[in-house]
């Protein structure tokens, strides 16, 4: 009996070796069996019918695991397609696997290696992984591990999804507000550089937008904890223009330029690199002292010097702002109109525009029948704030109420024959045409 167990074993053990050391090869066990294969799930693929693509490419996956690294890019399509149509989790651990052996056999690929799996294997994890902190946590520890692998190689859309999977976590308090930040630091660096490439500067754009939009929502950016944290960062290397950008950059768009490390900052790299970008943290930090005529001279070079439609429209908005304040209405509606040029769905700058028409509603016109109708070209603006950013709808409607309890009067209106739906036109340098409305008084 001995005798038979060992002899069992022995053809087993042989057996096995034999495959494993053709599965090493090229073509795997069977070459004519590996290229047929390959030939029959690959018109299936074509045809996108997964199904039958199956049995000959799990011929492949198992027995001829080198052969080609096409064997894991349709692999992911068929078994994900698959999976999304079925909703199988035997399907879903089936997919870990394709990215598991694609990174075992192909991970030293230039360009689809081990980096470019990861990214490919957490997105996944996250689409048809289960909603919860667990998952979340794993597949953002692929992520992360991609983008540390590929570096400026990673794709935009490992690196954004590695950053919201992040925004979660700090929600759930599964990370620290400072390593949440650190993550946006390090994404925010990987956008400017991307955005270097004028072939890719609207899909970094975009990015650029989604993140903002998220890390700046979500309340981990306090002052307090910005200066203490960036202070570090900034004594660590205080010569790197990259990390003097970056720490600028998160303070002014957080309203930090109050703080003693943002003027020092600013004033730095304004002398290593006095780009648009360095002039306008000069131009915010001289508004928070309240030194508005050097304001306005860093806010002019950061706007002759900028090339990004996105920024540019940005330092319109503060010489709006600027100009606003300083009563300089006109001046300040000939900005934000320049901001809406390069950013038509800005809906800050509706705001902006309805605000500056109310700043001058007590001075248009010859009596309060004027002053008041003022008030219909600026609810008009509001609306059109929401309309084109839902994101403002809450204040814009705060101010629609507001606005429009200024409304003339019917009694008011009777005498000129205005009634309500009438075309009215408010000249002056405001210059709109807008409707008659009434308020119930």
């Amino acid at each position: 009996m001995k005798k038979i167990v060992v002899l069992v074993l022995g053809i087993c053990l042989g057996g096995g070796i034999a495959n494993a050391q053709s599965l090493t090869s090229k073509y795997g066990l069977d070459s004519v069996q590996t290229l047929t294969n390959a030939s029959i799930y690959t018109e299936f693929v074509k045809q996108k019918n997964y199904t039958e693509a199956l049995p000959a490419w799990r011929y492949v996956f198992l027995n001829a695991p080198v052969f080609q690294l096409n064997t894991y890019v349709r692999g992911e399509e068929i078994i994900s397609n698959i999976y999304a149509k079925t909703k199988n989790p035997a399907y879903l651990d089936t997919l870990m696997m394709v990215y598991d052996q694609w990174i075992k056999y192909f991970g030293k690929h230039p360009r689809l290696g081990e980096g470019y799996a990861l990214g490919k294997k957490g997105n996944s994890l996250l689409k048809f992984g289960a909603n919860d902190a667990e998952t979340k946590k794993q597949a953002y520890g692929y992520l992360a591990k991609s983008v540390e692998l590929a570096g400026d190689n990673s794709h935009p859309v490992t690196v954004q999804s590695m950053f919201f999977v992040a925004g979660d976590l700090f929600k759930g308090g599964e990370i620290s507000k400072e390593d949440y930040i650190n993550v946006y630091m390090n994404v925010a660096k990987f956008i400017e550089r991307g955005l270097k490439d004028p072939k890719k500067t609207e899909t970094f754009q975009t990015m650029k937008t989604n993140v903002n939009n998220l890390f700046f929502g979500s309340g981990a950016a306090d002052c307090e904890t910005l200066d203490r944290l960036l202070t570090e960062k900034y004594q660590a290397d205080p010569d790197n223009i990259e990390n003097l950008k970056s720490i600028s950059s998160l303070l002014r768009r957080n309203e930090c330029a109050h703080l003693g490390l943002f003027a020092t900052v600013a004033e730095k790299i304004y002398g290593l690199d006095p780009d648009a970008e360095a002039a306008y943290s000069l131009a915010n930090m001289f508004l928070k002292r309240q030194d508005y005529e050097k304001t306005e001279i860093y806010l002019k070079e950061a706007i002759n010097k900028s090339t990004v439609k996105e920024d540019k429209a940005d330092y319109h908005m503060r010489m709006a702002q600027l100009k606003l304040v300083q009563k300089q209405l006109p001046v300040a509606k000939t900005n934000i109109l320049e901001a809406l040029k390069m950013k038509p769905d800005n809906g800050a700058a509706y705001l902006l525009l309805g605000k500056t028409y109310a700043a001058y509603a007590s001075k248009y016109g010859e009596d309060n029948f004027d002053h008041a109708s003022v008030y219909w070209v600026v609810v008009d603006k509001l609306q059109k704030a929401k309309q084109v950013d839902p994101s403002v709808a809450e204040e814009a409607n705060s101010l629609i109420k507001t606005y429009s309890l200024h409304f003339p009067s019917k009694e008011d209106a009777f005498f000129r024959s205005i009634v309500d739906g009438t075309t009215v036109k408010i000249g002056d340098w405001i210059n709109e045409t807008t409707k008659a409305r009434f308020t119930n008084r």
